[in-house]
């Protein structure tokens, strides 16, 4: 019988050897999660018969330290969450590794081809919350786009005295204006343009707007009237402007004045923005904290291309290992909660980072050393029942 309950003992200290040696030879690899190996004693009846495996654990709650690595598309979880990802048979695992890129098609993929989930956009860059599906990135340039909308927001000083109605305005001469801004817009070939705004004062609580495109004065003027609080009254919508480049179809833009005010402070500008850019190429991948996905260009602007989703489960605990770094569904976990980083239980992104794997070494080294000393006390175990069997045979 101590044969027997040696061997069981060997056996499961076996496969405990097992699993520190592939915690202590994963403890570099990124999202990985250490195991422990879970005994149980057998017995029939009340006769003990040794030691069985009962299963393996792996510790999925416990995070690891975050590396930098400066890589835009590395991702790391701060907090709950699981990157979800689907393989080229539809197969959906759930990791906590996020060292991702792009395949040839423009698909965010793991080392092992499977594809990063996610909110996509539509057509017109809007995203699409409840559908998740693949990330993709588009490659290429982006055409030019010509400005439609400006928002400029000032201050207008309410003590400067009124500009001589005598004088003809020039934007070249300072004495026939108040204040002065320029804005740069875009025309339909992406080429940069510029509209000034020359502010004049001709009364109390009234501003005549005067306007130059690419230094040329214009003969539309906007007439700024403010009430007694220093509040815009009117305009009260948008105003149109058409502006005429070479070359170019004409810009028709609406400037927006609407949060504009007059008190007695220096003329300073709050708000100056217009849309509209140049064409250009590609250059980089961004990736927010709330797992927004964006393609920066070389002009500065950057489109989204969709939004990374996490999933949290009932009980983490209840997920079946795939590898050291994936899991799946079971039903002892329950179904995923699916949702963008930062909303519900879910976490929140680190781009650049990774989560290194949670293997403490120095504990791993002590259940080293402790494994070998059980594998050591069951051997010797069997060398003293063979003596004692020896023993018993030559005193027959």
């Amino acid at each position: 019988m101590s044969y027997e309950i040696a061997a069981s003992g060997l056996n499961a200290v076996n496969q405990q050897l097992d699993s520190i040696s592939n915690n202590i030879a994963n403890s570099g690899t990124v999202g990985y999660k250490s195991q422990s190996t879970q005994f149980s004693s057998m017995y029939a009846g009340t006769q003990a018969m040794g030691v069985s495996v009962s299963g393996q654990a792996q510790s999925i709650s416990r995070g690891g330290s975050m590396i930098a690595t400066g890589n835009a598309m590395d991702l790391a979880i701060n907090n709950d969450g699981f990157f979800i990802t689907t393989d080229a048979n539809g197969n959906v695992s759930y990791t906590r590794s996020g060292a991702f890129t792009t395949d040839k098609d423009g698909y965010i993929v793991n080392s092992s081809g499977a594809q990063l989930q996610g909110y996509p956009v539509d057509q017109n860059g809007d995203l699409q919350e409840g559908t998740v599906t693949s990330l993709e990135i588009q490659s290429g340039s982006i055409p030019a786009e010509a400005t439609t909308e400006m928002t400029f927001t000032a201050n207008l000083d309410s003590t400067s005295e009124a500009v001589d109605p005598s004088l003809t305005f020039s934007p070249t001469d300072s004495n026939t204006y108040t204040s002065s801004y320029t804005t740069s817009v875009y025309d339909s070939l992406g080429n940069e343009h510029t509209v000034g705004q020359y502010f004049v004062k001709t009364s109390d609580n009234t501003w005549q707007v005067h306007y130059t495109f690419d230094g040329e004065e214009q003969t539309t003027t906007t007439t700024l009237q403010f009430d007694t609080n220093g509040k815009l009254a009117s305009p009260t919508s948008a105003v149109p402007l058409t502006f005429t480049p070479d070359g170019a179809e004409p810009i028709s833009l609406t400037l927006d004045y609407g949060a504009t005010s007059q008190y007695g402070s220096d003329f300073s500008v709050a708000t100056n923005s217009a849309d509209g850019y140049a064409s250009a190429e590609q250059n980089g991948v961004q990736i927010d904290s709330d797992g927004k996905v964006y393609a920066t260009y070389s002009n500065g602007e950057r489109m989204l291309q969709g939004q990374v989703v996490l999933a949290t489960f009932p009980d983490e605990n209840g997920l079946q290992a795939v590898s050291g770094t994936a899991w799946q569904e079971t039903g002892e976990s329950g179904s995923p909660l699916i949702g963008a980083p930062g909303t519900g239980t879910c976490g929140t992104l680190s781009a650049g980072y990774l989560e290194g794997s949670n293997v403490d070494i120095t504990s791993e080294l002590v259940d080293l050393m402790t494994a070998q000393r059980n594998y050591q006390a069951n051997t010797k175990v069997i060398s003293a029942s063979n003596q004692l069997d020896q023993a018993l045979f030559q005193a027959m």
